[in-house]
């Protein structure tokens, strides 16, 4: 038998007309209706996602009118963007705020959630360790950006993706080119060759080439005695020689002028997304070429690029879509909403289901941005 103190949560509609998707799920409504809690979701918060209201109702949420109704008495609020100052001003002081609270953002955001007493938790800095894959959402929601790259390339690409043999001629398939093979990357690479592209791809960790080539594509790189250093113990890539730069931007040169589409995904926590394409390099390429940038919303991979506009450039298209996962809303929420839940769960007492946070749990100092009124997280509180 769950507690008899009943935790509330409550589930905001998005403010953002640009964010189609919602932080909770029906499942994921029935999982914490089971544990003794009960939970509220703003009115039209699963419009975007193609989930009306009836389908929360059905899974045991109350649904609230407004915001205000939604949030009153709430221990947790669950988001996909950070709340603005309007909807802060409904959430009770001590409530824990979970969502992509874009910490790197303006510090007067920073501040405006400490103000207003709430506990923010910030999903994007979920540490990368075994126990918190589950709650991971940048690579629940970079998967889906990679799949959707391809698919927004393919709907530009004049011309059809894999090699077809017809009786008037055969037809050769698209070349794509995947810049950065991290979690986006790696889908991009796996969806084009589902549609039949011929797949290249590249990245500065050596480690990446064996991923590349495990899913059917090819690694370029410059593979000299300081790429096959190129990576510490941790993972990550070190910092190349001017001298090895100017060598690989000359064998991508060369590359990009034989490709059809070029996806790049390289995106840098906290720092503006470092140029991958220049002018230089989109002009070799062929009249028709697609480049899809999915850090356009970080300053882009590729020059030139819009955030939220297609660009064309001597015949050839720059595809800037913001939130590219919010374009298949209806999956992404899913994904979403599972990370949340993961998220909270370690939260609640194991017994009554109660709201008991250790704020010692490694989870959660890595992701508190605030508490007690004060910006708490190590990696702000000189910036706020």
């Amino acid at each position: 038998m769950w507690g008899t103190k009943f935790m509330k949560i409550a589930v905001l509609s998005e403010a953002s007309a640009d964010e189609p998707r919602v932080a909770v799920s029906a499942a994921m409504i029935k999982r914490f209706v089971d544990r003794g809690a009960s939970v509220t979701v703003q009115a039209g918060a699963g419009d975007g996602s193609r989930v009306p209201d009836k389908v929360f109702k059905d899974a045991g949420a109350a649904i609230g009118k407004t915001a205000p109704a939604t949030l009153k008495g709430s221990d947790v609020v669950l988001c996909v963007r950070r709340p603005n100052a309007t909807q802060l001003k409904s959430i009770p002081k001590g409530a824990l705020v979970l969502g992509m609270l874009e910490p790197y953002g303006d510090k007067s955001d920073l501040e405006a959630m400490a103000t207003a007493g709430v506990s923010a938790l910030s999903m994007e800095l979920m540490p990368r360790i075994t126990r918190a894959q589950v709650m991971d959402v940048l690579s629940s929601q970079a998967n889906l950006a990679g799949y959707q790259a391809v698919i927004d390339a393919a709907g530009e690409f004049d011309r059809a993706m894999p090699m077809m043999m017809t009786a008037a001629g055969t037809i050769p398939a698209a070349r794509v080119f995947v810049m950065g093979a991290g979690v986006a990357g790696l889908q991009a690479i796996a969806t084009a060759r589902r549609l039949g592209a011929v797949v290249s791809a590249t990245d500065v960790r050596p480690a990446a080439k064996e991923q590349v080539e495990s899913l059917g594509g090819k690694f370029i790189a410059v593979e000299n005695d300081e790429f096959k250093q190129a990576e510490t113990a941790g993972g990550y890539a070190k910092e190349m020689s001017d001298d090895y730069k100017k060598q690989q931007a000359e064998l991508v040169l060369a590359h990009m002028a034989k490709q059809d589409i070029v996806i790049t995904t390289a995106l840098i926590p906290g720092r503006p997304a470092p140029r991958l394409i220049t002018k230089k390099m989109i002009a070799a390429m062929r009249p028709g070429s697609v480049l899809i940038d999915l850090a356009v919303e970080r300053g882009g991979n590729v020059e030139g690029s819009k955030a939220g506009q297609t660009v064309e450039v001597d015949g050839k298209k720059i595809v800037g879509h913001k939130n590219v996962p919010g374009r298949i809303a209806a999956t992404a929420s899913e994904l979403y909403a599972k990370n949340l839940a993961s998220f909270l769960e370690t939260m609640m007492d194991k017994e009554s289901g109660e709201l008991a946070v250790n704020w010692e749990d490694e989870l959660v100092t890595a992701t508190l941005l605030t508490r007690d009124g004060k910006v708490v997280h190590p990696n702000f509180t000189d910036k706020a």
